[in-house]
């Protein structure tokens, strides 16, 4: 059986799973869709919260980010798994505790205003499409490489699955759909790893593989052959760094603190029955993201010196298929600059942007492309987010195998965009309607909205899928920024500083949001021929931006809080009930 007949079985049966699982688990009631009914058992609620943090960044692009960027590409591991124990121990017990059920709830009952809670659903909505137009591209490659449809094709298939278990299941569907990606996704993550570890060190263990020598009798290790090979072909060593000092601190702070005013994450912590168990559930989840977060970049390391390993210096009519089936997806583009044939793979880029099919056939047999890059004698296009996907047919790995990672990156692309509309389709059901403009509907009625706002949103999300701003994991880290500067700071302040009040949280929101995305949008989409370490302020990229949004926003909130009235006693005492142990203010009294 070949690898697209694999590839269809194992797809047609995890899907099958995911929509079953969603009949099985119909949301009955608004508390089932928005929280599973509060009663999620902490191991489960960890692998769905792994799965629903876990996105198509993580699966497909984070590695092959790593691979190409080498050093400077660890910020995106760093922010990432340390934003995630900055939720688990600063923010999840407490909101949990604090009881309510959407992000924009908290914030609207503890800032003890419409507006609020209005401005805090504006943030959520920008967050999760930034993010989720990620996890759609995902889902269109996968499908158009290994299932032989087009991008846009396969980004309505992935429309069609999610509204199957995302608008009947609500979150209680989309809860158990994830426990079952999570180990779909972890398995075809770990497994080709393990295969190529064998392969080229002999160990199993990929995370001990990456610094063990080469079984090839060198010596060397796998870090020290790949920065001896990519010195020889004029790139800069796989192990320097090329980010400045502050970009890097800016970048992975702005990760960190994002995951930590996530809401499609942050909602996770509310389906569990009890605060000891929201904090259970953040360690359990730890644990199954560690798992692939300390494979990764062993990984990269792998993809990386396979890749060059097979293609430099190859003639193309000696090519493997597997080059021929990127190319023809335009994911690779090969210009031979030259003439003689052979794939010249060095620094610089080969074409201006992304490679254009001009028509035809070269005397190579190869696709003619147009956009060259003078003055670059590079002549390798090579999509990054393609990496994890291609690295088995590279490695030449069993063709299961290859199917594997075919339904695991799609796993990875759906969980998480599942977890992201059910959040937008909370936010205007439940904030905007039924907590603001329509306070009078039934509960029924409320449900009905949920489902429609949530079929709404996923028709949105398709169509930023086919016209994506950016690779995977760059958009997602546009929406780390945004959430970093809006969402965050607003959460902190309200669980940790009394005197917080509504001016000041809304202005706050407000001034950081709109720092953050106008300075995304000037350097990404308005002139970004200037989008250079020359141009930025302070040489913090765009990536990076967020973590001086959330300090604008800290300022604000706190310049404005001190000039204005400050909040009733009330909010106080809850804030207290919040942060203290139930119990702990009976004893002390004592």
């Amino acid at each position: 059986m070949d690898a697209q007949t694999l590839t269809y079985i194992f797809v047609a049966g995890t899907f099958a799973l995911y929509i079953g699982i969603a009949v099985w688990s119909r949301a009955a009631s608004t508390r089932d869709f928005y929280v599973a009914g509060g009663g999620v058992h902490p191991v489960a609620n960890g692998m769905a919260t792994a799965a629903d943090w876990m996105s198509a960044a993580s699966f497909i692009s984070m590695a092959g980010i790593v691979a190409f960027a080498g050093y400077d590409g660890s910020v995106y591991l760093m922010g990432w798994t340390g934003g995630y124990v900055l939720l688990a121990l600063l923010l999840a017990p407490y909101l949990r505790k604090f009881g309510q059920f959407t992000v924009p709830d908290f914030v609207g009952e503890r800032y003890y205003s419409k507006a609020a809670r209005v401005v805090a659903v504006i943030c959520l909505v920008f967050i999760s499409f930034t993010y989720v137009a990620g996890q759609m591209r995902g889902v269109g490659i996968v499908f158009s490489r290994f299932l032989d449809v087009e991008i846009n094709t396969g980004v309505i298939v992935g429309m069609a699955v999610v509204f199957m278990y995302a608008v009947l299941g609500g979150m209680k569907g989309i809860t158990y759909t994830q426990v079952a990606q999570y180990c779909v996704l972890i398995f075809a993550y770990m497994v080709p790893a393990i295969f190529i570890s064998l392969l080229i060190t002999g160990i199993p263990v990929p995370q001990l593989g990456l610094g063990a020598p080469l079984a090839d009798g060198s010596g060397l290790s796998v870090l020290e052959k790949l920065d001896a090979t990519l010195r020889d072909l004029g790139f800069s060593a796989y192990t320097d760094g090329s980010k400045s000092m502050i970009d890097v601190f800016a970048i992975t702070l702005a990760l960190m603190v994002g995951t930590a005013g996530l809401p499609h994450v942050i909602v996770r912590f509310f389906t569990v029955p009890k605060v000891s168990d929201a904090r259970l559930s953040a360690g359990y989840a730890l644990i199954f993201i560690a798992l692939l977060y300390t494979t990764a970049p062993a990984v990269a390391a792998f993809a990386r010196a396979n890749f060059i390993d097979t293609i430099h210096g190859t003639p193309y009519t000696a090519t493997p298929s597997w080059f021929r089936n990127w190319e023809e997806l335009g994911l690779i583009g090969w210009l031979d600059k030259n003439g003689d044939g052979r794939i010249q793979y060095g620094p610089g880029a080969a074409f201006d942007g992304k490679p254009a099919f001009a028509g035809g056939v070269g005397p190579h047999g190869e696709r003619l492309l147009a956009n060259p890059a003078n003055g670059s004698a590079n002549e390798v296009y090579v999509d990054r987010d393609i990496m994890v996907l291609a690295t088995p047919e590279i490695a030449r790995l069993p063709d299961w195998v290859i199917a594997l990672v075919a339904a695991g990156g799609l796993a990875a692309a759906l969980s998480t965009a599942a977890g992201l509309l059910l959040v937008v389709s909370t936010a205007i059901s439940h904030d905007l309607l039924k907590k603001t403009i329509k306070p009078d509907i039934t509960e029924k009625q409320e449900l009905l909205y949920a489902r429609l706002a949530a079929a709404t949103a996923i028709v949105v999300a398709g169509y930023l899928g086919i016209h994506p701003p950016g690779f995977v994991a760059q958009v997602v880290a546009f929406a780390f920024g945004l959430a970093a500067a809006s969402l965050f700071p607003a959460i902190f302040l309200g669980i940790f500083f009394r005197r917080m009040n509504r001016e000041g949280a809304i202005a706050g929101m407000v001034s950081g949001l709109a720092f953050t995305f106008a300075y995304i949008v000037w350097f990404k989409f308005i002139v970004p021929e200037q989008n250079t370490a020359d141009h930025w302020l302070f040489g913090i990229s765009p990536e990076g931006i967020g973590s001086i949004g959330m300090v604008i926003n800290f300022a604000v909130a706190g310049v404005v809080a001190k000039f204005s009235a400050p909040p009733p006693e009330s909010v106080r005492d809850l804030v207290d009930n919040t942060r203290i142990p139930t119990g702990a203010g009976v004893a002390h009294r004592h």
